[in-house]
């Protein structure tokens, strides 16, 4: 019998072997995790094929209003919250009740965000996040004296990577990253997807995810879908088809709380990936919207719920 699924069956394989091989680590979280370093997984995106994992549902819709986000480079939670996409709300929450002592749950701190401008500006903002660094990384000029003053719009990794996929698309330089040294301290959570690179072959783009980090029971899955998806944006605006997503990681890690995560979904028989469909071409791809992504036979086992370490 036919596999239907033998890629989502290494990712799976690649959780059994973290569970049970893994070096046990402490963490910044204080959870623990078991780590392996240096996996590579590879997803065939052709026929519209995406990589939106069947063992267990996933809310593809919130990853891709996480990466409209990151491409508007915007860096407050509000715009998410708005939404109803919480996945960025526990970083600055915690930051709230770690300066004020206040005991607030997370429905009432974003109550507050969408209420109060202040409040939404001063505890909402989560610094010079992933979508800022695309979009606008800062460039400093001589401003005489010795000084140096920042330009007011930065660099654009986005439009710049564009341009050279559509000018010079046998080019070994169509990267953008996220990983700004100067700028880490400032940021609520240092870039786990950071590095993305791409490459023309007989009229299809592959695109490579590095990410230094990546949380494998909950993670992943975000991560897949949403590097899939750019991957898929980025054909349509250079007309090319797409072609595969290589996926690599450095840190690939399972919280020692996910056991039951572990269990459950690796239990499960993967079915067959669904498709995306695109239903416009905007003129930018700063201009997509939720509405122009289409999920077609999506079958999965249900949700697993697993609790997110911050």
């Amino acid at each position: 019998m036919t596999d239907p699924n033998p890629e989502e069956r290494l990712y799976l394989d690649l959780l059994t072997r973290v569970w049970e091989a893994g070096d046990e680590r402490r963490d910044r979280t204080g959870v623990g995790t078991r780590s392996l370093f240096g996996p590579t997984l590879r997803f065939d995106l052709s026929g519209g094929r995406v990589p939106l994992l069947t063992t267990k549902r996933v809310a593809w819709k919130t990853a891709a209003r996480e990466m409209l986000w990151f491409l508007s480079g915007d860096t407050n939670i509000r715009g998410l919250v708005r939404q109803k996409v919480h996945i960025w709300t526990d970083w600055p929450l915690a930051a709230y009740v770690r300066a004020t002592g206040e005991a607030i749950d997370r429905d009432t701190f974003e109550a507050r965000i969408l209420a109060d401008d202040a409040f939404a500006a001063r505890w909402g903002e989560l610094g010079p996040v992933y979508g800022k660094q695309w979009v606008d990384w800062p460039v400093y000029e001589p401003a005489g004296d010795g000084l140096y003053r920042r330009r007011a719009k930065g660099i654009d990794q986005i439009a710049a990577l564009l341009e050279s996929l559509r000018t010079n698309p046998m080019s070994r330089r169509h990267i953008f990253t996220g990983w700004n040294v100067a700028e880490l301290d400032g940021m609520a959570l240092p870039p786990c997807h950071m590095t993305y690179q791409y490459h023309v072959a007989r009229g299809k783009l592959s695109g490579m995810l590095w990410q230094r980090s990546c949380d494998l029971g909950l993670g992943f899955a975000f991560n897949a879908f949403s590097a899939a998806l750019l991957i898929r944006m980025l054909a349509q605006q250079c007309d090319l088809e797409p072609g595969e997503l290589v996926w690599s990681c450095g840190d690939a890690h399972v919280y020692l709380n996910h056991e039951h995560l572990v269990a459950e979904q690796t239990a499960r028989e993967p079915r067959a990936f669904p498709t995306l469909c695109i239903t416009r071409r905007p003129a930018t791809i700063f201009d997509y919207a939720i509405e122009d992504f289409v999920v077609e036979g999506y079958d999965p086992h249900p949700h697993i719920a697993a609790p997110v370490a911050v």
